[in-house]
């Protein structure tokens, strides 16, 4: 199974879709305290529509609690603009985590300075800031999806 990490994420209709793509990928959806929202947040219901009950989701106090209670050999990518390494270039496991931050402010520094090895881009057009977060997302996973070739035909 894969794993989607958003670390404090700030707006609910971005996170209710995260967890809609979740469902139909087969991910796990893991969210790292403090939220922007409250879980029972209409907008955020609204957005994952009547699947919200059928999500794998777990709500974690901070990133060090879900790390400690990954399996040893979990690995972690960090999804930011501040690299250069495309994420078609990883390699991906089944078990992994993908990693994304706050909607207005990314990933913390100090989290991205401690897994710099770890951490992928998407790339944009020049003078493109950002995607949405649940576009981020949404490429991420389909494209570790795709590696593992864990789609049924």
């Amino acid at each position: 199974m894969l794993h989607v990490v958003l670390v404090e994420p700030e707006i609910p209709p971005n996170t209710g879709n995260i967890a809609r793509l979740c469902l139909a990928a087969g991910a796990r959806l893991h969210l790292v305290e403090p939220l922007g929202f409250s879980l029972d947040d209409r907008a955020l219901r609204r957005a994952g529509m009547d699947y919200w009950r059928e999500v794998d989701v777990r709500v974690w106090q901070d990133f060090a609690s879900l790390r400690a209670a990954a399996a040893a050999d979990a690995r972690f990518f960090f999804f930011t603009t501040k690299t250069r390494r495309v994420y078609w270039d990883a390699r991906f496991r089944d078990g992994d985590h993908l990693v994304f931050g706050r909607e207005t402010r990314g990933l913390p520094e100090p989290l991205l300075a401690a897994n710099e090895p770890a951490c992928l881009t998407i790339p944009m057009q020049p003078g493109a800031r950002s995607l949405n977060l649940a576009t981020s997302a949404g490429i991420a996973l389909y494209e570790a999806r795709r590696q593992l070739a864990q789609f049924p035909l």
